[in-house]
């Protein structure tokens, strides 16, 4: 009976993901619509020219309040609880638009424990503390809108900096992460032209046109910075705020947003994320793709062959997207070496070589390997992080055998200095705690049962001691954490989802001697589930830049249909 249900959930999760295929021979999936990038795209329209994008404005502000809670709050995505950051963002575009509802002012009022621009000042860079990549940008367009009319506890960000080279940044230790220079420069020019000047204000205006140039240099084509509709918006509201309405900065801007809005007035938090989709979609279906080498084609076409103006990556690695406003990033480039060794049998081809290459150059001092950028370290989303370190790892053992000798020798010591460095942070309890996702509902907002699984699937393949001595941890963590209902959360306790008991599902499963009992109770968790009609509902495990969730319709059924085949796998097995 038990073979007849894995083998209906396969059939189901494999055709819905075939379904879902785009014609351009990847997956696009389908980010959720976002209430944060809704509101600072609809107040950036509002000051670039109300008139001319006044459908935009209205088609947003409306979806705005139909999205809006019952206590007057919003959360990042329609599935979302309430938080401080969306509510306020979208109680600031409301505002300015002249539709603010009156409980959200209420609901502001009692979370800040008050309305006056000390207390929202205050509450904002206390919940973000020292990293100014979303306070300031936050801060700034509530004043913008009105909501506070005070400028001189806004902090001011060093836009200076940003004409000096990419490689000087990790020196200066900016307030801002990596990623967030459009925002630095665009935030910061704005904040001097509202500010007192003093002596060196002569000095810091020399330094505008340069930065805008810089600015310039960054944007894509289409105008997104990083694809992203918030990091698009601020710098467009803050230019046009500090007189650079026309910019060609500023209009591109406009273009990406007007162009990226979605038929019901909502945009998502990026455009999508086809190449980290893409990635995931070929491990769960493996030999099931039919046209594995054009689907390789696609795949290494969409490799960065240039230095990427963004963040100064050389050429070979990948971003979460095609898309003109991607950047290179350490899990999707090892999220398609994966991908290119599936659908090429393990057949070396060039950019393979770059691709490891790329990885090589990333790895940071401490022996972790970071997102974007190597070095920078003191910021979230900078920092090394165990899962994306064990994904770079599994992409390394992967190819190892048919690397070119001096590249392979590189990666065995590559190799060797991520696993001590995982190691050094692996919890007592044997968990680790991911970068780029956690779990609402989380008293913590943490997912250490996300990390955790990942990094022990990923190094599943090492054969390596002290890999093998962390595995065993990290699976007694996995077992620890599973809940009375059969499934997992993001942490002990946290009521159960589709996705989260899929990824401890899959780790499990990857080892011969794991415990058969507790499988079966997840796989029995996400059969009801399917029965239920709740298999694809949407969970918000993604934790986008600055702390921003949202759920990926993919994640569900590529996550589900990995765990399912692989429980097969092993129960065949044993």
């Amino acid at each position: 009976m038990k073979e007849k249900q894995i083998d209906e959930m396969i059939d189901v999760l494999r055709e819905e993901l075939i379904q879902r295929r785009s014609p351009g021979y990847m997956w696009r999936g389908k980010l959720s619509s976002s209430a944060i990038s809704t509101s600072v795209s609809v107040f950036a329209l509002y000051m670039i020219d109300r008139e001319k994008y006044a459908s935009y404005i209205q088609h947003g502000a409306e979806w705005l309040k139909r999205s809006m809670h019952d206590d007057g709050s919003w959360g990042d995505s329609l599935e979302s609880p309430s938080n401080l950051t969306a509510t306020l963002l979208t109680y600031a575009s409301l505002y300015a638009v002249g539709e603010a509802p009156e409980k959200a002012k209420e609901y502001l009022n009692e979370k800040f424990g008050g309305s006056t621009d000390q207390h929202i000042i205050k509450g904002v860079l206390t919940y973000y503390g020292t990293d100014l990549t979303f306070s300031a940008p936050i801060l700034v367009m509530c004043a913008l809108a009105g909501v506070i009319t005070s400028w001189d506890k806004i902090p001011q960000l060093p836009f200076e900096l940003s004409v000096f080279p990419q490689r000087l940044f990790r020196f200066f230790q900016l307030p801002v992460v990596s990623y967030a220079i459009p925002a630095l420069i665009a935030v910061g020019i704005l904040r001097y032209r509202k500010g007192k000047k003093n002596l060196f204000s002569p000095l810091r205006e020399s330094f505008i046109p340069k930065s805008l140039k810089v600015l310039e240099k960054l944007q894509p084509d289409n105008g997104g910075f990083l694809e992203a509709a918030p990091l698009t918006a601020f710098v467009a509201m803050c230019m046009t705020g500090a007189g650079y309405r026309e910019h060609i900065a500023t209009q591109r801007a406009a273009g990406f947003l007007t162009n990226t809005v979605r038929e019901d007035g909502a945009w998502p938090i990026d455009t999508d994320l086809a190449s980290w989709v893409t990635a995931l979609s070929v491990r769960a279906l493996g030999d099931d793709i039919t046209d594995k080498e054009r689907l390789a084609k696609t795949i290494k076409l969409n490799a960065f062959t240039f230095e990427h103006p963004f963040t100064g990556a050389k050429e070979g690695g990948w971003a979460w997207t095609d898309l003109p406003g991607a950047v290179p990033d350490a899990d999707d480039t090892s999220g398609a070496l994966v991908a290119l060794h599936i659908l090429q049998d393990g057949v070396y081809c060039p950019e393979v070589g770059k691709g490891i290459e790329w990885l090589l150059a990333l790895q940071n001092s401490d022996g972790g390997m970071p997102t974007f950028c190597k070095g920078w370290g003191k910021l979230p989303f900078d920092r090394s992080s165990p899962d994306i370190s064990a994904h770079s790892l599994l992409a390394f053992e992967l190819w190892l055998e048919v690397l070119p000798v001096d590249l392979q020798q590189r990666c065995k010591k590559s190799i060797r200095r991520m696993l001590n460095w995982m190691r050094s942070i692996q919890a007592a309890d044997g968990s680790w705690t991911p970068l780029w996702f956690g779990d609402q509902n989380a008293n913590d907002e943490r997912s250490p049962v996300y990390g955790t699984a990942m990094t022990v699937e990923y190094l599943s393949t090492s054969g390596e001691p002290v890999a093998q001595e962390m595995i065993g941890k990290g699976l007694q963590y996995i077992l620890s954490t599973q809940n009375e209902d059969g499934g997992w959360g993001g942490a002990k306790d946290v009521a159960s989802k589709v996705t989260l008991t899929s990824r401890a599902l899959s780790a499990l499963a990857s080892f011969p001697d794991s415990n058969a009992d507790v499988m079966e109770r997840a796989f029995d968790f996400l059969y009801r589930r399917y029965q239920e009609g709740e298999l694809f509902r949407a969970e918000p495990i993604g934790l986008y830049f600055s702390r921003l969730w949202y759920s990926e319709e993919l994640y569900n059924i590529t996550f589900a249909l990995n765990a399912i085949k692989k429980y097969r796998k092993f129960n065949v097995q044993n």
